[in-house]
Parts: structure tokens; sequence; C-alpha cells
């Protein structure tokens, strides 16, 4: 067993599942095997890619079906039949990334977890039931984790394929309280593997000078602290407790937004815009500079990476109400950068435990969160000293060799 087959709805940008999915690649290509790409929107390279529009859930059919499914509890006949009229579809053309590529196992990112593409999840289950084809389902977070899918015209799709409960599925989660779960709601058991970062390589790529004019690129000013919020703007992101911490810091202070709003709304955004308005806080919105890679925008600027900007940041904010696992705590934790963390249930439950030191705070921004922020602001030595201590927790818990070690166990299993 050589050739895997990626199975997503998008392979590209700066999501969880498309990192990850990228680390997972890295790591299985050292084990010496070769992979391929399903996807409706993909970066990875076009001669190892089968790109189909409609496995995106930007495709314009895949839209609509989310209108209709959720959100009313009677399904309208026509709803069925532009779901499986698609899953059909979807499952013609796995068969055929199957056959073109050779492929030996599927490792599934996501699809099967959150219905976000309907029709691809049905395919996949409907595939791999009638192919009996090894898979790993890679599960990042689940349908019952978010209240926008509980009100819904397809519960028998839901329990049908998100996740299958078949013979052929190995399953993954990223943390132990969705394991919890996935057995208690499914009876299905699963393998616990958590985001990693390449922990044995320290360093990023060297700079050579490109990111010099970045600060004045994101409009900080020489005497200010750089505080950096490395998410999209979302409601569970949890940025207004960003806010209100440099408000009541005291000290000249900007937060930097790298993210956009994607695919909920922007209407969390301007709340964001009014609050920092209202406390009179710099934020600045700079998406459309920060990308997954190095590059130019079409009137001329500097495109930077999140490898550029995390490094010359003096602070990261990560005040989350709920994360799957916790990319940016781990980025932060790689480019040796302080960082002021809500206790979320993850972090609480699955990272914290470890002994990675932060500044915390539970629920609400409180005195001593703002004096130990201003501790790590004003004293280098002691965000260093924190910085370091979390280094060698991440490269211990959350290295490349972990994910290696037992991505190996489970891909030897199936050849016993």
């Amino acid at each position: 067993m050589r050739n895997l087959g990626f199975v997503s709805t998008r392979f590209a940008g700066t999501d969880g599942v498309s990192l990850e999915s990228e680390k997972w690649a890295v790591v299985l290509e050292r084990l010496g095997y070769s992979c391929f790409y399903f996807a409706g929107e993909s970066n990875r390279p076009p001669e190892v890619t089968y790109l189909i529009p409609e496995a995106s859930f930007h495709h314009p059919e895949i839209i609509q079906i989310n209108r209709v499914a959720f959100g009313q509890r009677i399904r309208p006949p026509s709803l069925t039949e532009a779901i499986l009229r698609l899953k059909q579809h979807l499952k013609i053309h796995l068969q055929r990334f199957v056959s073109q590529f050779g492929i030996e196992a599927l490792v599934v990112e996501n699809a099967l977890t959150i219905p976000l593409n309907l029709p691809l999840g049905l395919a996949l289950c409907e595939f791999i039931a009638e192919t009996g084809i090894p898979t790993l389902a890679h599960h990042h977070d689940f349908f019952w984790e978010r209240t926008r899918f509980m009100v819904n015209c397809v519960w028998d799709y839901l329990n049908q394929a998100f996740p299958p409960n078949l013979p052929f599925i190995r399953h993954i989660v990223i943390n132990s309280s969705a394991a919890h779960q996935l057995a208690h709601r499914t009876g299905i058991a699963s393998v616990l593997i958590p985001n990693v970062m390449d922990f044995e390589n320290p360093l990023p790529r060297a700079d050579n000078g490109y990111a010099k004019s970045l600060k004045g690129d994101l409009g900080i000013a020489e005497d200010e602290y750089f505080i950096l919020q490395p998410t999209r703007v979302v409601q569970r992101k949890g940025i207004e407790h960003a806010v209100e911490l440099i408000h009541r810091l005291g000290l000249k202070a900007r937060l930097i937004i790298s993210h956009a709003s994607g695919d909920e709304g922007h209407e969390y955004e301007q709340h964001i815009r009014w609050l920092a308005d209202t406390l009179r806080v710099p934020v600045n919105f700079v998406s459309d500079i920060i990308r997954e890679q190095r590059g130019q925008t079409p009137d001329g600027h500097k495109i930077y990476a999140l490898w550029d900007v995390y490094p010359q940041a003096d602070l990261v904010t990560y005040p989350s109400t709920f994360e799957g696992f916790g990319n940016a705590f781990l980025e932060a934790v790689y480019f040796r950068r302080p960082i002021v963390v809500n206790n979320y249930s993850i972090y609480a439950f699955d990272i914290k435990p470890k002994g990675f030191r932060t500044i915390e705070f539970d629920g609400f921004i409180t005195g001593d969160t703002v004096k130990k922020t201003q501790e790590v602001l004003t004293q280098p030595g002691l965000a260093e000293e924190m910085a370091e201590h979390n280094y060698r927790l991440g490269l211990k818990y959350y290295s490349f060799s972990v994910l290696e070690h037992r991505l190996r166990d489970i891909l030897l299993s199936w050849s016993t």
C-alpha cells in the first residue's frame, strides 16, 4: 500500500484542515507513501490533484443545498433530488480519481465529519462501503459541535455519513473530548492524534530582509506593542476579549488581526470594529496582505506569510471560546511568542495539563490577566523564558515525530 488519496472539500488557504493535511502529507511521504488529492479547491501540485468543482462547499449548488438543509425541519423533495444527484456525480469522480492515480487507501480530511458538503460525504460513504477501500477519516470538528447544524431536515444523511460506521474506516480525532463524544453518540472507537508543528526544525525559512518592512506595512508605529490575533474573524474566536485587554493595559499597543471573516458572515467583524472604536483601541484588519505564501497584491504591495508575522509580534492573543484543537496556539509556541489564552475546553483538558506557561483567563479578562500581560510585555526576559519552556513541551508532545510514530502504527496494522 503506497498510494494514498487525500479527500476534502478544499486543500488551500490557512484553515486548520488544509494546514494539518499538508503536515500529514509531509510525514507520510517521509514514510515512503505517495500522496494524491481530490478536492473542490486545491493549491497542491496539479499533477497529483483531481479537481472537481462540486466537491467545494463554495460551489453554488452546495451553497443552495446548505441554505435549505439547515434551519428547517421538513425537507422539500427538490432538496433530496439535488443531494442524491450530486452524490452520484461525485461518486463517479471518486472512482475515476482512485483509478487514475492507483489509490490504495483514502485519507478523508473532515469531509465525513462536518456537513459543509452533504453530497460529498454521502458519496464517500457509499464508495467506501461498496469498495472496502481502507480509509483514515481525520475528524477536525463534528457537526454536533456547531449550533447552526442542529436544526435541519437531513438527520438521516447526518447519521449515515457524518461520520459513517463502516468496518473499513479508522477514525482519527484531534482531542479527547471528540473521542468521548464520538463513542457516546455513535459507538465508534477512535485514535487520538493531536495537531502538530515541525518542532524538530525550530527556525522558519531565512528572511533575507523581506519582512523588514512588515511593521510599517501593517501600520504599527515604532513605539507601539505589536499584539497579534492570528485567527479568522468569527464569533467563537472571542476577539472582543483581546480588544478589552488592550484597552485596559495602559500601554501603547495595536491589535493586528491576520485573517478575514471567512464563511460565517461579516456581522461579528462589524461588532469588533465598533467595539474597538468605542474603546479607542487601534485594530488593523490585514488579511489582504497576510496569506499562506508570500506574494504581491494587484496594486504592488507585499504579501507576507504568517511565518513572517509571528516572529515580530510582542504577544499573541488566543481568546477563543471553542476550538477543535488550537492551531494558532501551537504556531505561537513554535515561533516562541508569549500567549494570552482563554481557558477553552480542549485547552483545559488536553493542552494545559502538559505544563504550558501562558497568560490565562477563564471567560473574561480580570485584573490579574492585565497585570501579567503588562509584566510579559515590559520584561523581555520573562517572555523569552516562557517561550523557551513552551517550545520544549511542543517538541515533546506535538512534533512531527509524534505524528510519524502514530501514523506508522496505524498504516502498518493494515498490512498485517
